[in-house]
């Protein structure tokens, strides 16, 4: 295998191991916000009880999130120079300004919000809460404002084959970012919620009937219930953005070959890329159209408008995007099906009547969130290729001079490591939920009050 295919390997193994825990920390900042505001308000031990136990789960996300991205961070230098070296103009300041404008907020406030809830008064301990979360929304801010550019770059020039910035209004609000912040917030937003599902339906099975874990399964499903319309809305709005700037990725999400109208929806097919055409294709009448154009004469693009005359393909690879695409799908599908039959039943049973079955189907998809912000991304990183920059920077051109035996070896290692930490990750979950389950979680001191916090405070 080559180094450049081994490289691109090893990069998307990274990735994916990363992102789990971002995804998470993004949506859950702001739901440990709502539930330190409600203890806040009502004085209700439940709502403190769930903030304790979901910081915990914040708290191990967060450490790997955050060492996992700096060893994602370390293969711009060792694998993929060439793209420090034509867009670090661009991508450089972007990632320092996550730094100034997301980790400084976490790093000092995040020790507050773990361990100062009976040291300091409840506003201080709320405002940490509420900076941390806002810190990891603004780190996935600036990382997809680079991301977003990388699609549809805007706002810079070339001189001597290095891009140098021209407006960086431009460049941060590049035609696709909005599109694509507001997706993968909500995909954030829907992991936490099933997540919330699946660990408190787990705990329900285990025999915990408190009124803590009913209050969080209610909301998980009320969550996920509300942000997935608005995701399948955003996917939409998405996918009309990415027709018009990369229509060769639409072009391979829909499997279809040849631009034209009345362009079916294809449900099953096995896309074959040397006959340059579907196999086995299961599909609707005119779907893609309707879709894309929101008429069945509207004329979408074929791949094979994408390939040069010399027999190049500037065309992603069609069956990864194919079915990645259909995964994040149908894996939105059985989450809005779920949630809203969640609804119902807690309208007829409310949450402490919930039927076992809905309950194992609840612990079937904790980690949906992951499956389906996985295949998202894969849809969106594959489908640039052959481009790491579209337009401007080439993958081939951006990989390093490394043997393919060391990258070989270091990718085994990366893949080793993240299994074994993937691993512990889940069993620390699935810990703290029995924990939970049986009451024998420790007991913490509730939030001190701002009267309180004066009285301990030492006498001038």
């Amino acid at each position: 295998m080559e180094a450049l295919l081994l490289s691109r390997v090893q990069f998307a193994a990274n990735i994916s191991f990363h992102i789990l825990f971002p995804t998470i920390t993004i949506a859950l900042g702001w739901v440990l916000l709502f539930f330190r505001y409600r203890f806040a308000r009502t004085g209700e031990r439940k709502w403190w009880d769930a903030y304790m136990f979901w910081v915990k789960v914040f708290a191990l996300s967060f450490a790997l999130g955050v060492v996992s991205g700096i060893t994602m961070s370390f293969q711009f230098g060792t694998n993929w120079p060439g793209f420090m070296e034509t867009v670090g103009n661009v991508a450089g300041p972007l990632l320092a300004y996550e730094v100034l404008t997301a980790f400084f907020l976490e790093a000092v406030f995040l020790g507050i919000m773990l361990f100062g809830a009976s040291r300091v008064p409840g506003w201080l301990h709320i405002t940490a809460t509420f900076l941390v979360a806002f810190g990891t929304t603004m780190s996935a801010f600036w990382i997809l404002v680079l991301n977003s550019w990388m699609h549809t770059p805007a706002g810079f020039e070339l001189r001597d084959g290095i891009v140098h910035a021209t407006d960086w209004m431009a460049i941060i609000f590049n035609p696709s970012m909005p599109y694509r912040l507001a997706h993968m917030l909500l995909a954030s937003g829907l992991t936490v919620a099933f997540l919330i599902v699946g660990i408190v339906a787990f705990r329900r099975l285990l025999g915990d009937r408190s009124e803590t874990s009913a209050t969080q399964l209610r909301f998980g499903l009320v969550l996920g219930a509300v942000l997935i319309p608005l995701q399948i809305l955003m996917g939409d709005l998405h996918g009309l953005n990415t027709l018009e700037h990369q229509p060769q990725k639409v072009a391979a999400m829909e499997g279809n070959w040849e631009t034209g109208p009345n362009v079916p929806l294809v449900l099953f097919a096995l896309p074959d890329e040397v006959a340059r055409e579907n196999r086995f294709e299961i599909a609707i009448p005119n779907g893609a159209s309707l879709i894309l154009k929101h008429s069945a004469d509207g004329v979408v693009p074929g791949l094979n408008d994408f390939v040069a005359e010399d027999g190049t393909v500037l065309h992603p690879p069609v069956a990864p995007v194919f079915w990645s695409f259909r995964v994040m799908v149908a894996t939105g599908m059985a989450m809005l099906a779920l949630s809203w039959a969640g609804l119902v039943l807690l309208r007829r049973r409310g949450a402490h009547n919930l039927p076992k079955p809905f309950l194992y189907a609840g612990v079937a998809m904790t980690f949906s969130g992951w499956v389906a912000t996985l295949a998202g991304w894969y849809t969106t990183e594959i489908g640039r290729q052959p481009w790491l920059v579209q337009g401007v920077l080439s993958t081939e051109a951006a990989v390093g001079d490394v043997a393919a035996p060391m990258v070989l070896g270091s990718l085994i290692t990366y893949l080793i490591v993240y299994a074994v930490l993937l691993l512990a990750y889940i069993g620390v979950l699935l810990h703290l939920a029995r924990r939970a389950a049986r009451g024998d979680t420790p007991v913490r001191e509730e939030p001190r009050r701002p009267s309180e916090a004066q009285a301990a405070m030492p006498a001038e």
